[in-house]
């Protein structure tokens, strides 16, 4: 769940640009009603319906909270360890367990037709919304016509505002509750408008892709996801290793020409954790270690990589897998 922010109203110019139109503009609410107007043309002009865009635009407002908590994302540094601290106390892992035994049925349900594991589609929503407890409370629209009008990223964001479109058009849910992130990520399974296009399911056929309220369509979307981007529920994700005979871990990395069998890894010195050898299966893996040699090290699998695609945070993908095995383990 990304950070909120305190609504703040801006009292003075901030730098000026030139926007993709080509015209000069201040940061501020004028210049904002500028940018909205035109944002509106260019929805008319891809064909959204007139009558939805005039109930969006009359509810869109400026928010340089959403501004100022992008460009002030986290500097500090932190470990792997203060991060699984923060992200996986034993708290969470106690409500995943909970969580996962209550919804056993239709999880295993979906699980069985996606391909996905059920602790991971657990695991993912936990990590991404408390559970669906943290959804966001920023109105969609605004965070995402805000974060154009700032202009860093100008293209992605008006992206996401026409996807946004598009799914109050297609009917999943009223403009006045589609709220979210201060980035604009929505609903139980944090997805951004265009992956809410992308890989939503209407799992219990009301004709909504429900990712707000319905937990039946909010573990399905999840579950489609990871199996539209390549997940084997056949394998796992991974497992911590040690070094032996003076690796180095010269060979870390997520690119192709690291992802290697396993004999290989072991042949250049790598073993389980307990120091026995590693398994002798047919699995490729790549060499992590985000702290460097002195922290966590770990051999990934291509589910790993599957959630890479998920979000690009390492740190991410191992909180993910380590909370899948602790509802693996039950505790």
């Amino acid at each position: 769940m990304l950070s909120r922010c305190s609504v703040l109203f801006l009292v003075c110019f901030c730098s000026i640009f030139t926007n993709a139109y080509g015209q000069n503009r201040d940061k501020d609410e004028a210049g904002f009603a500028q940018y909205v107007s035109q944002l509106e043309q260019d929805a008319i002009a891809k064909g959204y319906d007139k009558g939805l865009l005039e109930k969006v635009m009359a509810q869109v407002t400026y928010r340089p909270s959403v501004v100022k908590s992008d460009k002030n994302q986290p500097e500090k540094k932190i470990t792997l360890d203060s991060y699984l601290a923060t992200r996986v106390p034993d708290w969470k892992v106690k409500q995943a367990v909970e969580y996962y035994n209550t919804h056993k049925a239709l999880l295993d349900e979906i699980g069985n037709k996606y391909g996905v594991q059920p602790r991971f589609i657990v695991a993912l929503w936990g990590n991404e919304s408390n559970f669906g407890n943290l959804q966001g409370r920023f109105p969609v629209f605004s965070a995402l016509a805000s974060l154009a009008y700032e202009g860093r990223r100008e293209a992605l964001f008006k992206k996401q505002f026409f996807a946004a479109l598009q799914i109050i058009q297609e009917g999943h849910i009223a403009v006045a509750d589609l709220k979210g992130s201060w980035a604009g990520a929505m609903g139980q399974s944090q997805f951004m408008p265009t992956s809410f296009l992308h890989y939503a399911v209407d799992y219990d056929g009301d004709g909504k892709k429900d990712i707000w309220q319905t937990p039946a369509d909010v573990f399905a979307s999840i579950a489609n996801f990871l199996a539209s981007e390549g997940w084997d529920d056949q394998y796992t994700w991974g497992r911590q290793v040690k070094f032996v005979d003076g690796y180095d871990g010269e060979h870390q990395g997520l690119n192709k020409n690291q992802f290697v069998p396993l004999s290989v890894w072991q042949s250049r010195g790598v073993r389980k954790f307990d120091l026995s050898a590693l398994p002798a299966a047919d699995i490729k893996a790549s060499l992590i270690m985000p702290d460097g040699i002195n922290g966590r090290l770990y051999l990934v699998y291509n589910n790993f990589h599957t959630l890479m695609k998920w979000n690009r945070s390492s740190y991410f993908g191992i909180s993910v897998s380590y909370l899948a095995d602790r509802i693996k383990k039950g505790n």
